[in-house]
């Protein structure tokens, strides 16, 4: 390190005046001050355009251009103050034009990198003047891989900027490159479930699914994993490779919501009683809201229980809304109970009978060993 230094400190910084630095030090502070000011403009004039709907799309470009054009402009007043530095060392020379390139070509990807939103905006717009929910899944997978593509271009230009030939230097990793491979084996896997995802449609954004004991609507599907948001307001990521091994329970898919319960009444409800509990239920869901005629509803007396008779209520809702098939449940429900109160049945609730010795049908009887008198 001290040689570099020492290397540095004779062949750059000494042989120039100090004004030569002072020229350094205004072009970096000039480019720095120009870049926040470039900045300011451009983001005020696209906010100003994002306003009118006409002008929204020239708005978002001159957004996404504001910190690129900030950033390319501090590179010229790094490169103009740089530019009254006498170097004497041709092999100096060659790296600081080396680093400008780079500083350039990374400014420029900045830019394009950025300029994706555009693309973005243009597919979300698409997207939503199809029916079909895969369109919203594919724009973010595009975003993503537009932006990768980018990163991964500008990275092999930086590579080749100072090594000369990519190829040999990747061939020349070896075992290092296997171990990268090795380590990069979930996100590979993350990312071809993802390509399942798209092709096999478990689901789409905005179905509510349950997976992992995570119930929710799908919120995104990314190259490296699928975001839920859970119905208490969790935002849960789950591996692509996991959702495609894991058992996927599309609640949004569901034709109908499906209710079964058990209605118990007292053990002594006489028989004619019960019939006319079944009958009673039987009319509240004859032909009723949300109704399929592939699926009536069902109402059976068909179980004794330890402490009731029970009857069993199913029918099905259509369309699946949960909240609306809440608030026919809710009339059903009060429905039942107005219905029972009327006719005198009674619900049950979990009682225990006990019996004492010496009823009628059970008389006391205990013999004494001792003397055999027998009371009873």
């Amino acid at each position: 390190m001290g040689t570099v230094v020492s290397y540095l400190t004779k062949t750059v910084f000494l042989g120039n005046e100090a004004w030569r630095f002072g020229l350094l030090l205004m072009g970096i502070l000039g480019g720095f001050v120009a870049g926040r000011l470039l900045r300011y403009l451009i983001e005020h004039a696209g906010e100003r355009l994002q306003r009118a709907e006409e002008r929204r799309l020239a708005g978002l470009m001159l957004h996404c251009l504001a910190r690129p054009a900030a950033f390319l402009c501090f590179v010229i007043g790094l490169q103009s103050g740089f530019s009254a530095i006498r170097i004497a060392e041709p092999e100096i020379l060659v790296h600081v034009a080396k680093v400008f390139h780079v500083l350039y070509a990374v400014g420029l990807g900045y830019a394009i990198y950025r300029m994706v939103d555009v693309i973005d905006f243009y597919l979300k717009r698409w997207a939503a003047r199809t029916e079909s929910k895969i369109d919203d899944m594919l724009v973010p997978l595009i975003r993503k891989s537009l932006r990768v593509a980018v990163v991964i271009v500008v990275a092999l230009f930086i590579v080749e900027s100072f090594h000369g030939n990519v190829t040999s230097l990747l061939m020349s990793l070896g075992v290092g490159g296997l171990a990268v491979a090795l380590a990069a084996q979930d996100t590979i896997k993350n990312f071809f479930g993802s390509i399942m995802i798209v092709l096999d449609k478990p689901f789409q954004v905005g179905d509510r699914i349950v997976i992992g004991g995570h119930d929710g609507p799908v919120e995104e599907v990314g190259f490296r994993s699928t975001k839920i948001r859970t119905l208490e307001g969790d935002l849960v990521t789950v591996p692509n490779s996991i959702v495609t091994n894991e058992i996927v329970r599309n609640v949004g898919k569901r034709p109908h919501i499906r209710r079964l319960t058990n209605i118990t009444i007292t053990y002594d409800t006489p028989p004619e009683k019960v019939k006319r509990a079944v009958e009673i239920i039987r009319e509240i869901l004859h032909n009723h809201e949300g109704m399929h005629p592939d699926f009536p509803p069902r109402v059976y007396f068909n179980e004794f229980n330890e402490a009731s008779l029970n009857i069993v209520m199913i029918y099905w809702y259509r369309p699946a809304s949960y909240w609306d098939f809440l608030e026919f449940s809710n009339r059903v429900n009060m429905q039942i109970l107005e219905r029972f109160n009327a006719e005198g049945i009674e619900f049950a609730f979990p009682t225990q009978t006990v019996y004492l010795a010496n009823d009628q049908k059970r008389q006391l009887a205990l013999r004494l060993l001792n003397d055999r008198t027998q009371i009873g």
